[in-house]
């Protein structure tokens, strides 16, 4: 198959799963990521954000698939434990399962994330009721998208904005939670790796 004739923008939501299985399934960081997940004690995570977009991004615009990627972000949702030290603890299982991978993992428990909001970013946010609520209010609509893969290999994908703007490389904020400050950084540091992006303008959103 050549997967450069796997675009999948504006097509059927189904063909459109079936292109990005097969863009995230060639990254061989990215499937490694999400082959040995399957070997934590956790059912209520997803591997997310910049790594599954910028992954797809690479492959429209045929760079190298890891080209631009900082780190991998590995979301997990667990209000039972949401002290510090309970997510420091899986921080470093997690980190343990990837410590021969060259790149930085991001692990975060979504279930705590509004105690230290404030601190990093200046306002408060109310505690998310679950895991697909966080990917909800992540910062655009092309990288609020969380995937994991199942014990039978199957991929589960949650991505509430659906993925054409994914696809079209499109750059939409998402008004749930970041301000207009956040989502131009953000824009000025991917515009630059990504010259074919199309942003549309915080003001037009």
């Amino acid at each position: 198959m050549d997967l450069r004739r796997l675009s999948g923008y504006n097509l059927d939501l189904c063909s459109q799963v079936k292109a990005l299985k097969t863009i995230i399934s060639s990254s061989e960081i990215v499937n490694q990521v999400l082959e040995r997940a399957k070997t934590l004690d956790l059912d209520n995570y997803y591997i997310g954000a910049g790594c599954i977009t910028q992954t797809v991004w690479n492959y429209i615009s045929d760079k190298p698939l890891n080209y631009g990627i900082k780190d991998i972000d590995f979301v997990y949702f667990d209000e039972e434990n949401v002290d510090f030290e309970a997510e420091d603890r899986m921080i470093s299982a997690v980190k343990q399962l990837y410590s021969d991978l060259d790149i930085e993992i991001d692990v975060k428990n979504q279930a705590r994330v509004h105690l230290w909001y404030k601190d990093h970013f200046g306002y408060s946010i109310e505690p998310y009721k679950s895991l697909e609520s966080s990917i909800n209010s992540w910062p655009t609509t092309a990288t609020s998208i969380g995937i994991r893969k199942e014990f039978n290999n199957e991929f589960k994908v949650y991505a509430p904005f659906g993925l054409n703007d994914l696809f079209g490389m499109t750059v939409r904020a998402n008004k749930v939670q970041i301000t207009k400050e956040i989502y131009e950084t953000k824009v000025s540091n991917w515009i630059k790796k990504w010259p074919n992006l199309k942003v549309v303008p915080w003001d037009e959103n």
